[in-house]
């Protein structure tokens, strides 16, 4: 859609601030399967809508200068789901990757994923790595999908990790700091989210980037995910940049 075609949607990328536009934007992609039920649908058709949204969300990003996008597409708990549920997932994820493959080269999207990566099947772990290979040298803007992911599962395989590796002397209880967390956390190398973005309405964090989102600003949208658009992207990002991050200090040292 060009801009002549939405004046409303350039009136809100106007009032947007360049210069501080968040690093790092995660979204909590929620509503999929209340927004198929109440048009009498399978749940799997919410979330096939649902791919539209991501495209909104990554477009958007990408036009405002965010450089980090996380998704949270698929957490550890959700493996409990109905069997055909997570089954019509996993195919829905290989599909998309598969036929998303050439956009993401286009627009300079590099794709990452965070998670318990070997626990997915293979033909979708496959096809995700190769995505990832075939993207590794874009720098445009970084797309991590966590999939097969939940925050606590990612912090015990940090503590096992620095555990054994205090154990056999590669380090010591002393050494240990917020860095070395850091370091062996599944996010190294990214920014930590200045900004998390819920939708449906519920206000919860479910489990997802508990450690790095300890001064992330968070804004919950009553949208479902299968009617995000950019619209709401630009929004949240209106809002994040209308509050005051203290990061712990007061009003007055942050604004002398």
């Amino acid at each position: 859609m060009n801009k002549a075609e939405n004046p409303a949607l350039d009136a809100l990328l106007a009032r947007i601030d360049r210069q501080r536009v968040p690093k790092h934007v995660a979204i909590i992609m929620d509503g999929n399967g209340r927004w198929a039920q109440s048009k009498g649908e399978e749940r799997i058709v919410g979330h096939s809508n649902g791919v539209r949204s991501v495209r909104e969300a990554l477009t958007g990003a990408t036009e405002v200068g965010v450089q980090y996008l996380t998704l949270y597409a698929f957490s550890t708990e959700n493996w409990n789901r109905p069997r055909a549920e997570v089954d019509a997932l996993m195919d829905l994820l290989v599909r998309t990757m598969a036929s998303e493959l050439e956009e993401l080269m286009a627009n300079g999207v590099r794709l990452n994923a965070i998670g318990d990566l070997e626990s997915l099947p293979k033909s979708c772990h496959d096809t995700l790595m190769e995505s990832m290979r075939a993207t590794a040298g874009n720098t445009r803007i970084t797309l991590t999908l966590a999939l097969s992911y939940s925050s606590r599962w990612e912090l015990l395989r940090m503590v096992k990790r620095i555990a054994a590796d205090v154990r056999d002397g590669r380090t010591s209880v002393q050494e240990i700091d917020e860095a070395m967390v850091d370091r062996h956390l599944t996010t190294y190398g990214m920014p930590e989210p200045e900004l998390l973005i819920r939708t449906s309405g519920e206000q919860r964090i479910s489990n997802f980037l508990l450690w790095q989102i300890a001064y992330a600003e968070l804004h919950f949208s009553p949208v479902l995910w299968p009617d995000f658009d950019k619209a709401t992207l630009f929004n949240a990002i209106l809002d994040f940049q209308n509050r005051e991050r203290r990061f712990g200090l007061i009003s007055e040292q942050v604004n002398p």
